[in-house]
């Protein structure tokens, strides 16, 4: 969906997954230095919007999810992931609960998929699932935000480390702007999460990627939790072995002009350019105070202290996930 806000002055649209949204509106690191300093707010209206109902609604997602939301406090936020049944991650969920609804969101283009396999698991559970992109807009607060939000202003509010995700009726976009801005456009954005090492599905994974690889059994993976599909291998992996590969952070070369993107192999410095593949950038980001950095995922025993190369950039690792 096409955002109003592309119409702000200076609003160069992004391109790719974000179609939709602003990549910037004219100046990167003055959005980055905004969103870190706490002000300005972040158009993700493009994000998918879910809500499910009914007084069964946290414990049949309970049994779907890889999250413990059973017992869910209203207002709490959380992540989970849907798997496979062999494991591997196929959708990435980001909830809150008010109460008498479960508001979800997640990545463009993805929720039509999720609400198909959500409707065939309902069986005689008391749930009703939404679509509800069409009607509500996703816009995010950086930490730090002294914005103060009205009463009705917001439908929900999700509060995070990492500040506020706030669903909006999507008609009260322009009016969101006109009173929380400057807006900041999804560079921006991209940026503090690739220094933050997180993780977003269909950028740092793929089709075989488990939740091991990413990190995201801190945050979105309960392992005393009851059954759900793709457990027996999150089970497997935790207490008999080690995941194939792991999310690193990038340092990467500043003199370079070229930013290695997603999918530039990632090689040990010392067989340069032409030596064996370890792994892929996965997300690149010009970071206002690091430069150019990069999340890649790489085969797990490649030395923590190797020097890399992304492409042909020379790139140093720092450790995300552990060997």
């Amino acid at each position: 969906m096409k955002s109003p806000l592309l119409s702000l002055p200076g609003a160069v649209p992004a391109e790719g997954p974000d179609e939709g949204v602003a990549a910037h509106y004219g100046d990167l690191f003055r959005e980055q230095r905004a969103l870190a300093d706490g002000t300005g707010f972040v158009d993700l209206s493009h994000r998918g919007v879910l809500t499910v109902t009914g007084d069964d609604r946290l414990s049949w997602l309970h049994l779907l999810i890889t999250q413990h939301v059973s017992e869910l406090p209203a207002g709490r936020a959380t992540e989970a992931l849907v798997l496979t049944a062999n494991g591997h991650i196929e959708h990435a969920l980001y909830l809150v609960d008010d109460g008498t609804t479960t508001w979800v969101h997640v990545e463009p283009g993805t929720q039509g998929a999720l609400l198909a396999y959500l409707e065939s698991m309902k069986f005689f559970y008391r749930v009703e699932v939404v679509d509800r992109t069409e009607e509500f807009a996703l816009v995010h607060l950086p930490a730090g935000s002294i914005v103060s939000l009205a009463e009705g202003e917001a439908a929900a509010v999700r509060e995070t480390p990492y500040g506020r995700d706030v669903f909006l009726e999507r008609g009260r976009l322009e009016e969101f702007a006109a009173a929380h801005g400057p807006a900041v456009g999804v560079l921006a954005h991209e940026a503090l999460r690739v220094e933050a090492h997180r993780p977003r599905l269909g950028f740092e994974t793929d089709h075989r990627t488990i939740p091991h690889e990413l990190g995201w059994l801190g945050t979105a993976v309960h392992l005393q939790k009851g059954c759900y599909r793709g457990q027996e291998t999150v089970a497997r992996v935790q207490n008999l072995g080690k995941p194939p590969r792991r999310l690193v952070f990038l340092h990467l070369d500043g003199s370079e002009v070229h930013l290695p993107g997603p999918g530039a192999p990632v090689r040990l410095a010392a067989d340069g350019p032409e030596g064996r593949k370890l792994g892929f950038v996965t997300t690149s980001a010009r970071h206002h105070e690091l430069g150019p950095i990069a999340l890649a995922l790489v085969k797990r025993n490649v030395p923590v202290d190797a020097e890399l190369i992304a492409e042909s950039t020379a790139a140093a690792q720092e450790v995300v996930v552990e060997p």
